[in-house]
C-alpha cells in the first residue's frame, strides 16, 4: 500500500473522531423540553421518539432497497437479507415500548398538555413506511396538519412509486407465474407454496413480506395498550379519538392475499 493511500486508525490521525462522525453536539442537543418547571420524564418521551424516527429513516432506508432489489429482479438474496434486517428492527420497535411504560400517567400528565397539538399521526416516516408496504390511502394527506411542503411532496412521492407488492408481483412475473389478478396471484401462491423446492426463493420473499406485516401489527397493538395505559380514552393531543383510532388501525393488513394463503392451503 502506497503511503498517500494509507490510513491511520490510532489517535494520532485526527481527522475525524467518534464525536464529530455521529454529529453527537448537534444530536444531544436535540432534546428540548416543552415544560416549566421541567417535567422529568419529558425527556425520556422525547428520546424515546427521536429513537423512533431514527429507527423509521433506517426502516425506509432496508425497505426501499428491498424493494427495488426485487424489482430489477437479479437480487432476490440481497430483498430477502434487507427483509430480515427490517424485521429484527420491528422487533426493536416493539420492545421500546416497554421503556416508555416506566414513565407512569401522572407524570405523563405533568407535561402532556404542553404536546398539542403535535401528534404521532404527523409522524411523515411512519406514514411513508405504511405507503411503502401497500397501504396507500391518499386520504390521509388531507387529514395531515403542520407538515412542510418538502415533507407533502415526499408522501406524494411514496404514493406514486411501486410499493413491496408491487416489486413482488414483478418476482412472480419474472418465475413466470400469472398475477395479472388477485385470483391469479393467489393461484401462483398456491403453486409456490405445494413446489416449495422449486420457486424457494418465492416462497422465502412471501414469508418475508408476511413477517414484516405482523411485526407491523404487533407494534400497532402494543402501541395501542400502551397509549390506553397512559391516557385512558382521552382524545389525542392532535384532536384525534386517541386509543380509539389506533385501535382501528390494528387490524390492517398491508398483504392480505398471503394471509389469505393460509386458508387455501
Amino acid at each position: 500500500m502506497s503511503e498517500e493511500n494509507f490510513v491511520s486508525f490510532g489517535e494520532e490521525g485526527a481527522k475525524l473522531t467518534y464525536g464529530s462522525y455521529l454529529r453527537l453536539p448537534q444530536l444531544l442537543d436535540a432534546q428540548h423540553l416543552e415544560s416549566d418547571p421541567p417535567a422529568h420524564d419529558e425527556l425520556l418521551f422525547i428520546t424515546i421518539h427521536q429513537v423512533y424516527e431514527l429507527w423509521f429513516k433506517q426502516l425506509l432506508h432496508e425497505v426501499t432497497a428491498a424493494r427495488d432489489a426485487m424489482l430489477a429482479g437479479d437480487r432476490l438474496w440481497w430483498a430477502q437479507h434487507l427483509l430480515q434486517r427490517v424485521h429484527v428492527i420491528e422487533r426493536t420497535l416493539v420492545q421500546q415500548v416497554d421503556v416508555l411504560e416506566t414513565m407512569t400517567p401522572q407524570d405523563f400528565l405533568e407535561f402532556r398538555q404542553r404536546l398539542a397539538p403535535a401528534s404521532g399521526f404527523q409522524s411523515v416516516q411512519f406514514r411513508e413506511l405504511e405507503f411503502l408496504s401497500g397501504a396507500q390511502d391518499p386520504a390521509y394527506l388531507e387529514r395531515f396538519r403542520g407538515i412542510t411542503p418538502a415533507e407533502r411532496e415526499r408522501l406524494d412521492r411514496r404514493l406514486a412509486e411501486p410499493t413491496l407488492w408491487d416489486a413482488f408481483l414483478s418476482v412472480l412475473r419474472g418465475h413466470d407465474l400469472a398475477c395479472s389478478s388477485e385470483e391469479e396471484v393467489a393461484a401462483s401462491l398456491r403453486v409456490v407454496a405445494h413446489d416449495r423446492s422449486q420457486y424457494a426463493v418465492v416462497w422465502a420473499l412471501a414469508e418475508a413480506l408476511l413477517q414484516h406485516d405482523e411485526l407491523a401489527a404487533s407494534w400497532r397493538a402494543r402501541h395501542v395498550v400502551m397509549v390506553e395505559r397512559m391516557i385512558g380514552d382521552k382524545s389525542g393531543t392532535g384532536g384525534s379519538s386517541g386509543s380509539t383510532y389506533l385501535r382501528s388501525r390494528v387490524p390492517l393488513k398491508y398483504f392480505p392475499v398471503l394471509w389469505e394463503l393460509r386458508s387455501a392451503l
